[in-house]
């Protein structure tokens, strides 16, 4: 083999192990350098501007369509494509128009991730804590599933216990009472252009 034909092999090796490689805190240090920036941006930047910027973190590090499959349970399936399109674009819109609204200044604040990951089942929870400069820190959990080599985030725990998934099936259950999409949609969109002008609550 050339020197030239070499380098083409080596070269064409390093993406598969670099992929095979990468940890399962990879999307959770991604995710919490995105939070960052967004916060740091907060004072020289608008609300959509951060909202453009933290769109393809999120969505490279959740996997969406899976969390929105979960908070939704079994009718999700009944749904029609088109709504099931729908309800992915808005929910992503919602998750992150949250985010950046939540996360909304900088003070100071740092992530610190733990190397080591605890099991659960298949997937595996990945521990991080939100420090501010004082005070207690926050402990925010990822659980983390594994699909085609890529680790992705499918939960967040509160504290270590809290599950945002399980939480919002429960805000959803009503809303999804008639087995139609359209008033949990409806209610999505409503909430994201709360956020957009600024309310958090």
């Amino acid at each position: 083999m050339t020197t030239r034909r070499l380098l083409l092999a080596l070269a064409l090796l390093v993406p598969i192990a670099a992929v095979a490689q990468t940890p399962p805190t990879a999307p959770a240090e991604a995710l919490d350098q995105g939070i960052l920036a967004v916060m740091r941006a907060a004072h020289t930047s608008s609300l959509a501007q951060r909202v453009q910027m933290f769109t393809p973190v999120a969505q490279s590090a959740f996997d969406l369509p899976r969390i929105v499959r979960d908070s939704v349970g079994p009718r999700f399936a009944s749904f029609s494509p088109s709504e099931q399109a729908e309800l992915l674009d808005v929910f992503t819109q919602f998750t992150v128009a949250s985010y950046v609204a939540n996360f909304n200044g900088y003070n100071g604040e740092r992530f610190e991730v733990l190397p080591e990951t605890r099991p659960a089942g298949s997937d595996e929870v990945v521990q991080t804590r939100l420090m501010p400069a004082s005070g207690d820190p926050v402990k925010l959990d990822y659980v983390v599933h594994r699909d085609n080599g890529e680790w992705k985030i499918i939960d967040v725990l509160l504290n270590g216990s809290i599950s945002r998934v399980a939480v919002q099936r429960s805000d959803f259950r009503a809303l999804l009472s008639s087995g139609d999409a359209g008033p949990l949609i409806a209610s999505l969109r409503s909430k994201v252009a709360r956020l957009a002008a600024g309310q958090t609550d």
